[in-house]
């Protein structure tokens, strides 16, 4: 649901620059352009609640130095919310208020970020992330729950893996505490857009990137941390449902060595044709297989796989050509805690093939159940309806932890309010 057409309103209202036309085509008024942007340390954030609709930003907080406040919406949750349909929300990008940005040189340390309105952004077409793919980015979601307040899952491991990343992508990194709050800064700045407890979740979407101009095949001189947000549904129109998967043996997604293990740009291009000619032919997604040996699973297109022999639970091992998921850590965790014995190490097709269950995770689908395998024309279904006791347990059990319907015992969540 890309939704272009829901918010074709988003533009200048004609004869009056300083509004924009929202969903409901009522009038937002913008920050005069002198308060666009909002220059801070994220160590000192304080957002603070205004009692009227349109969101703006509080002159007081320009001048006091190292804060700033981002006036909300009225404290009522109702009338909080952006206007649009929450009960058929899909998972595509919507244009929400608000993103964040932080630049910092080559050799250099990040430092100052801002909040600012969100739009396109400006790049040379010379910059490093066009010409050589010298980028990252990371998913991770914010929950709304009925008393109002806002959960993260587990951002301190989105930071880590973005900082791994970024060493291998010979690019700087924020630190840990500066990704989380910068996090924390964007989801409260877009409150009203984070959708209502059980309607889905705000989907936070940080990207780092080299912006800087470079000719010859170098790291780039300059580099953006940008984070932006969008309200998302189910990953998948049928919510836990089964999907159907195929098994690629030709095309791979990684190869030993290469950058499969981290979450760059060119991990995601690569798996397109692949991908479209699998949905083509009816196939939700696809299941890839290592490079060398062509017989042992890697992942799927942008999710971790899991299969499921009586009790135990077994994943292919981390093993640099496999993304080290954090919806995959935490499963493993999850199952472990409720008695499974789980496996981290090589896994054959014909284990796949043979397995009672199969399940993907990740963040945009938290866990997937696949109804069938296809491999070299061979079709293997599992379960009845293809959604086991084991995916579906495990399912429930992560996703009332991620909502705060059930007790943190494992301390992965940050409450921001």
């Amino acid at each position: 649901m890309e939704s272009a057409a829901v918010f074709a309103g988003l533009h200048p209202t004609p004869g009056h620059h300083n509004h924009l036309l929202g969903p409901s085509r009522t009038a937002i008024k913008l920050l005069p352009p002198s308060i666009d942007k909002i220059n801070f340390s994220p160590f000192a954030l304080k957002l603070q609640k205004q009692s009227h609709f349109t969101s703006y930003i509080d002159n007081s907080a320009i001048n006091s130095g190292d804060s700033f406040r981002v006036a909300s919406p009225a404290s009522d949750v109702a009338s909080e919310l952006a206007d649009i349909d929450w009960d058929n929300l899909g998972f595509g990008f919507m244009p929400t208020d608000y993103m964040y940005s932080m630049k910092c040189s080559q050799g250099e340390n990040f430092s100052k970020g801002e909040l600012q309105r969100f739009g396109n952004i400006e790049l040379s077409p010379s910059a490093g992330i066009l010409n050589y793919g010298q980028g990252l980015f990371e998913g991770l979601k914010a929950y709304r729950k009925h008393d109002g307040n806002i959960l993260l899952f587990r951002p301190e491991e989105n930071a880590m893996r973005l900082k791994m990343g970024a060493e291998r992508m010979c690019m700087p990194s924020p630190s840990v505490e500066q990704f989380v709050e910068a996090v924390k800064a964007t989801v409260l700045a877009n409150e009203r857009w984070i959708p209502p407890p059980g309607k889905g979740s705000l989907y936070i979407r940080p990207l780092l990137m080299g912006s800087g101009a470079v000719l010859g095949l170098a790291p780039a001189p300059e580099y953006t941390f940008l984070i932006y947000v969008s309200p998302v549904g189910n990953y998948f129109k049928e919510g836990l449902a089964p999907i159907n998967l195929v098994v690629e043996t030709e095309m791979h997604r990684a190869t030993p060595g290469g950058t499969g293990g981290v979450k760059t740009i060119g991990n995601y291009a690569a798996v397109l044709k692949a991908q479209s000619a699998a949905k083509a032919k009816g196939y939700s997604d696809v299941l890839y297989l290592d490079c060398v040996q062509k017989k042992y699973l890697e992942e799927v297109s942008s999710c971790n796989v899991f299969i499921v022999k009586g009790n135990l639970i077994v994943t292919p091992a981390i093993k640099g050509t496999i993304l080290p998921g954090i919806t995959r850590k935490s499963i493993i965790d999850v199952a472990i805690s409720q008695g499974f014995e789980v496996e981290e190490r090589h896994v054959s097709v014909d284990e796949l093939l043979d397995a009672d269950e199969v399940f993907c995770t990740g963040t945009a689908v938290v866990v997937s159940p696949v109804g069938s395998i296809t491999h070299q024309g061979r079709r293997v279904t599992y379960g009845n309806d293809g959604v086991g006791l084991v995916s579906q347990q495990l399912y429930s059990a992560l996703t009332s932890l991620q909502m705060g319907l059930s007790e943190d015992k494992m301390g992965w969540i940050v409450e921001l309010k």
